[in-house]
């Protein structure tokens, strides 16, 4: 049995890998604000510290609980809000981040698993889908932080010998994502569909993203803690998908359309977005077994019983 933390152990992605870790036997302990995550959502089997990641706190925790493997998921996750107040953002997915690796150096955690983004990072790249090795100019703050911590994961490894692996996520989707809290694209739409709602399509349509499913996701965070990789790798579909397709595939399985107003595109969002999954292939023998039109079934089942319970 290992102990593991996971900061954002009550979000979107971070219950879910919750879940799964204590499913296979692991001692798990969770840090989140509940800012965004939700309180429903934690594991009763897991040890809970409502608290920031930028907390002086986490000394103490780290000193009492001696973790030996850290999921870093805890972040401000909104390119939007980090547009509109970039200090914030950086106090967050940087200070925070470090205020986390400082005392994982400290403590001495075997690894850090650090969830980083793979669209907002490389920005509008030539090269679609994007490898690993592509620049990364990231359009928005959140991205530039995401980019920040990174290299500040390779320094404490070159300099400190902490060791860490990071997985640069296309879009997630699925159960669990509220659009009050991790919200994407296909967690709104849905929630608006269900709930009878008007859902807000900024732009044409035409902009593209690379969707993958939680399930996927969490999959690949369980592999990435027991390999040997110091560097990035991109855990995606591998497909670039409009938005309009997406609106395409939730009118199908809902059987039904969905009720869009069209609006000027938002500052710091990129056109297009598409991530090469081959590097996740070779170095985590991994690849997604959710395409689209299953993820968006699964996560009309879990938004219509959410919606049933209101």
């Amino acid at each position: 049995m290992k102990k593991i933390l996971v900061t954002g152990g009550a979000g979107f992605i971070g219950s879910n890998l919750v879940d799964r870790l204590i499913a296979d036997g692991n001692e798990v302990v969770i840090i989140d604000d509940l800012s965004s995550g939700k309180k429903s959502y934690i594991n009763k089997e897991a040890k809970f510290y409502k608290l920031s990641i930028t907390s002086k706190r986490l000394k103490k925790i780290f000193s009492h609980e001696k973790f030996d493997f850290v999921y870093h998921l805890a972040a401000q996750i909104d390119v939007r809000k980090s547009v509109s107040n970039p200090v914030y953002d950086n106090e967050i997915n940087v200070l925070g981040g470090l205020n986390i690796l400082e005392n994982c150096r400290e403590f001495g955690v075997k690894k850090i698993i650090f969830t980083s983004t793979g669209g907002a990072i490389y920005g509008e790249s030539d090269e679609i889908p994007t490898t690993e090795h592509a620049p990364t100019y990231p359009l928005s703050p959140y991205g530039i932080n995401k980019l920040a911590f990174e290299k500040y994961l390779n320094y404490y490894y070159q300099v400190f010998g902490v060791n860490y692996t990071i997985l640069r996520f296309a879009n997630v989707y699925g159960p669990r994502q509220f659009k009050g809290g991790e919200a994407g694209v296909i967690a709104i739409f849905i929630d608006n569909a269900v709930s009878g709602k008007e859902s807000i399509q900024y732009g044409d349509g035409k902009q593209t993203r690379d969707f993958v499913f939680v399930e996927d996701v969490v999959s690949a965070l369980v592999k990435a803690r027991d390999i040997d990789c110091r560097g990035e790798i991109n855990i995606s579909l591998g497909q670039e998908i409009s938005l309009l397709s997406v609106i395409l595939q939730i009118e199908k399985a809902l059987g039904h359309k969905i009720d869009i107003k069209e609006e000027a595109p938002k500052a710091g969002e990129q056109r297009r977005s598409c991530l090469s999954r081959n590097r996740a292939r070779d170095v985590l023998d991994w690849s997604p077994k959710f395409n689209l039109e299953e993820g968006i079934k699964k996560t009309i089942e879990w938004a219509k019983g959410i919606n049933a319970l209101k």
